[in-house]
C-alpha cells in the first residue's frame, strides 16, 4: 500500500500573503486570484489558519469553474483556510503555478490532472517538500500513479456510457461528441464511454472551445454536410447552448444532450431545448478537495484508503428533475 505523507506542522499565516504575492507576479501567464472563503458555512473551525492553493486548468470564461470555485470558497470558510485559486488550460503553466505553491510552502494543494503527464513533476516536487496534494475533477486514472493523497470527481468513462445507454432508450441513431480541449483526457474518456454505451454511430468532432463563434460555425457546417446525425453530444454547458443554435442555423433536427451545468443550461433543459444533462457536480468537488486536505492535516484523515477516488456523479438532470435542480442553480451552486 502506497505511504502517505504524515501531517506536517502548519505554516505560519504570513506565508498565506506571500503566497498571493507570487501569484500576482507569476511568470507563466496563467491567472491567479486570491479566493478566500466569503461564503458563510454551519460552524467554523478553530484550527490554526492554514493555506491551501487550488491549481486548474480552466479555460478563461468557463462557467463550470465558477461552481468548483465556489464549493471551495465554501469550504474554506468553513475549516479556517486561506485558500488561493490559480488556473491556466495550458499544462506546462499549470505546472509552473504548482511550483508557485510549493515555494510558497503551503499547507496542502488540490489541483486537476487533464494532462498527468505535465503534472508528473510539479507533484513528485510537491510531495518531496511534504505538501500534501489531493486531485478532483480530471485525471481518475492517473491519481493513484502520480501518488496523490485522494481523488475527487466523476468516473467518465462510465458515465458516458450511461449517457449511451440512454440515448438508446430516446431512439438515437448517428451521434456527434463534440470535444473542445483534444488531448484532454476527461473529455476524451467521455466520448470513448459514449461509444462504448451507445448502440448507433458515434463519431468525435474537435472544436476550440475558448472561441465560441468558431465552436458555432463548425459544429453549423458539421451538421449541414450529414443530415443522418441526429443527437449532439457535447461536454460543457457553454458548448451545448452554443449547439442548440447550431442545430437550428443548420436546419437540422438533431436533439442536443450534454455534460455539465450552469444556470442557463438548466433553464434549456426547462425549456426543451436541451434534453437531458450529467452533472458531476462541481461545487462538491470544490469542496470536498478543501475539506480533505483540512482533515488530513489537523487529524491525519484521507478518504478512500488511498485506493479508491470519491465519485460524485454521474446525475441526470431532466425535465422532470429540473425543476429542483434549478433552485441551486439560481444560487450559483449547480
Amino acid at each position: 500500500m502506497r505511504r502517505h505523507h504524515r501531517p506536517a506542522a502548519l505554516t505560519a499565516a504570513a506565508l498565506a500573503g506571500a503566497l498571493l504575492a507570487a501569484g500576482c507576479s507569476s511568470g507563466s501567464g496563467g491567472k491567479q486570484s486570491e479566493t478566500g472563503g466569503t461564503d458563510t458555512a454551519a460552524g467554523k473551525a478553530t484550527t490554526p489558519r492554514m493555506t491551501v492553493a487550488m491549481v486548474t486548468h480552466a479555460a478563461p470564461g468557463d462557467t463550470f469553474w465558477d461552481l468548483i470555485r465556489k464549493g471551495a470558497q465554501a469550504a474554506a470558510a468553513k475549516d479556517n483556510i486561506k485558500l488561493v485559486y490559480s488556473s491556466d488550460p495550458v499544462a506546462g503553466n499549470q505546472a509552473n503555478l504548482v511550483q508557485n505553491a510549493i515555494d510558497q510552502k503551503v499547507d496542502g494543494i488540490a489541483l486537476t490532472a487533464a494532462k498527468p503527464d505535465a503534472m508528473k513533476g510539479a507533484v513528485a516536487k510537491a510531495k518531496a517538500a511534504g505538501i500534501p496534494v489531493v486531485g478532483f475533477n480530471s485525471g481518475l486514472d492517473n491519481w493513484k500513479e502520480l501518488s496523490m493523497l485522494e481523488y475527487f470527481g466523476q468516473d467518465e468513462n462510465i458515465a458516458g456510457q450511461a449517457f449511451g445507454e440512454r440515448l438508446n432508450q430516446s431512439g438515437a441513431k448517428h451521434a456527434v461528441c463534440v470535444i473542445q480541449e483534444q488531448g484532454q483526457v476527461a473529455l476524451e474518456a467521455r466520448c470513448a464511454g459514449l461509444k462504448k454505451g451507445f448502440k448507433g454511430t458515434t463519431e468525435n468532432l474537435y472544436v476550440n472551445g475558448t472561441d465560441m463563434p468558431s465552436v458555432k460555425s463548425t459544429l453549423t457546417a458539421k451538421l449541414q454536410k450529414d443530415s443522418t446525425i441526429d443527437q449532439v453530444v457535447t461536454l460543457g454547458a457553454p458548448i451545448a447552448l452554443t449547439a442548440v443554435q447550431s442545430v437550428r442555423d443548420a436546419g437540422s433536427e438533431a436533439k442536443v444532450a450534454t455534460f455539465d451545468l450552469n444556470k442557463d443550461l438548466v433553464a434549456a433543459v426547462r425549456g426543451g431545448d436541451i434534453e437531458f444533462a450529467v452533472d458531476q457536480q462541481p461545487y462538491l468537488q470544490g469542496y470536498l478537495a478543501v475539506d480533505a486536505l483540512w482533515l488530513y492535516r489537523t487529524n491525519g484523515n484521507f478518504s478512500g484508503g488511498g485506493t479508491a477516488p470519491v465519485l460524485t456523479g454521474p446525475a441526470f438532470i431532466t425535465k422532470d428533475n429540473a425543476d429542483t435542480i434549478a433552485e441551486f442553480a439560481k444560487k450559483g451552486t449547480r
